[in-house]
């Protein structure tokens, strides 16, 4: 009897040495997987938004868990599975029914005790654990509800801008083999949680037109390409480029009834000078935002918008376009132009692109987002505005300079009285999918941006700031 007593103490101490020495495993499995930045929550290793608030803007959007976004090596998106706590839970247990009492000095019923411990190991709670750590801090700092989640600044707009979209040449084959959502599949969860993403449009969204003549890439994208921007979570686009009159007149208008069919707004062109040069005027949270699209890089005069005839708003002259921001600023709390300059494939930005972003500031804008180089071009602040001078390529065509490979998403904070707070997200883009850039590549893209900014700090996390 003394004996039999003795042998429950003994396997009971085992099992609670075990239980102990399993929970200091996962704790530091968990310290070092934060520490060392390669803790990886599988299929949510894109890069995500580090805005938190409420979805009143975005009716329908589909909602998806918010994970913060941890800092990685590239070849950890490999290894996900071996950071996947089922998994590992599965293989401790398949480890003592494939050992039973051999090696470990305990008998099949101890064995099954300690399977049974193993098993009320919610994989669950593990992964939340995990989850919970954060390493970046949002841009906004508040204070959290009784759900967890931090309070929705409601004095502030969210947006996410990302440079030029095409569904046409080989980007034309990969959607329609892998589909129309399949260029966004990194990004949707980013642009559903914001107030507002923008985007540069850079081909006619049409089935019919004319081709354009002398020109070397003339675009054609389907009219799926709408609804699947909208999907996404893309709210307004800019249609002031190059591209979006290849298909003529008759392209242009369809590209109207496609982005009105998908409930997108767009700025930058219209049926005539008068709405080419409108700006899109939306609310978020009790602001009223002003978004404005010009052109300095049109093919041919006869794309010009004017009386009774359909085109580009053209910024060469820039006396109307800032005439439109001066009535935008009046009419709204915050104006972003969307701009489209510069030479291609430079990293700074040419002498006309500094002083149209200066004279729209001193016109009234706020924000200034730029774009045609098709590589990306650095920050600048003026007079407590921002201007990003090129977001480069987000869904096309793989050139062969690897410049033009990278991009990134933008997130930009604005409070009602014209201050922006920016945070980039390095990606590169792959054929027709825009993918996070991670680890060593990613902060090498933040530096290199850094380097080719004017009076800029772009720190680790992507954070821009005066310098």
């Amino acid at each position: 009897m003394r004996h039999e007593k003795q042998q429950r103490q003994r396997r009971r101490g085992k099992l609670f040495a075990f239980n102990l020495g399993l929970a200091t495993a996962i704790i530091i499995v968990a310290l070092y997987g934060w520490y060392s930045g390669q803790l990886v929550i599988p299929d949510s290793y894109s890069a995500a938004p580090l805005f938190q608030h409420d979805q009143s803007s975005k009716q329908g959007a589909a909602v998806s868990s918010r994970i913060e976004q941890f800092e990685y090596p590239e070849e950890s998106l490999h290894k996900a599975e071996d950071d996947n706590p089922e998994e590992t839970v599965a293989r401790q247990q398949k480890l003592f029914e494939s050992t039973g009492d051999k090696g470990n000095g305990m008998t099949t019923s101890e064995a099954d005790e300690l399977k049974e411990s193993i098993q009320s190991i919610s994989s669950t709670d593990l992964a939340e654990s995990t989850r919970s750590i954060q390493v970046k801090p949002p841009l906004t700092s508040s204070d959290g509800d009784q759900s967890g989640k931090p309070k929705p600044a409601s004095d502030v707009v969210r947006f996410t801008f990302v440079g030029d979209l095409i569904n046409a040449g080989k980007v034309a084959d990969v959607v329609a083999k892998s589909g129309y959502h399949y260029p966004y599949s990194y990004v949707k969860s980013i642009f559903q949680l914001d107030d507002m993403t923008i985007a540069n449009v850079e081909t006619p969204i049409t089935k019919r037109g004319v081709p354009a003549q002398h020109k070397e890439f003339v675009y054609k994208s389907s009219p799926k390409m709408a609804s699947a921007m909208k999907e996404a979570g893309i709210d307004v686009v800019n249609l002031a480029n190059n591209h979006v009159m290849d298909q003529g007149e008759e392209g242009l208008l369809d590209t109207f009834s496609a982005l009105q069919g998908a409930d997108i707004r767009y700025v930058g062109a219209g049926k005539n000078g008068t709405e080419a040069y409108q700006p899109v005027i939306v609310k978020r949270n009790g602001i009223s935002v002003a978004v404005l699209g010009f052109s300095r890089v049109i093919p041919d005069v006869s794309w010009y918008a004017g009386k009774n005839k359909p085109g580009v708003a053209a910024t060469y002259d820039p006396t109307k376009a800032l005439a439109s921001i001066r009535k935008a600023k009046q009419d709204a709390d915050l104006v972003v132009v969307i701009a489209h300059w510069g030479k291609e494939k430079v990293d700074y930005p040419v002498k006309h692109q500094r002083d149209l972003a200066h004279a729209y500031i001193d016109a009234g804008a706020d924000l200034i987002i730029g774009g045609h180089p098709h590589v990306l071009q650095g920050f600048e602040p003026y007079k407590g505005k921002w201007i990003a001078y090129s977001m480069g390529n987000f869904i096309f065509t793989r050139a062969s300079q690897p410049k033009t490979w990278e991009t990134m998403v933008l997130e930009a904070e604005c409070s009602k009285e014209g201050t922006c707070k920016l945070q980039m997200h390095p990606y590169y883009t792959e054929l027709g999918r825009a993918v996070p850039l991670l680890g060593n590549k990613g902060q090498a893209l933040i530096s290199r941006l850094e380097s080719i900014s004017f009076h800029t700090r772009v720190d680790r996390y992507g954070y821009v700031t005066k310098r």
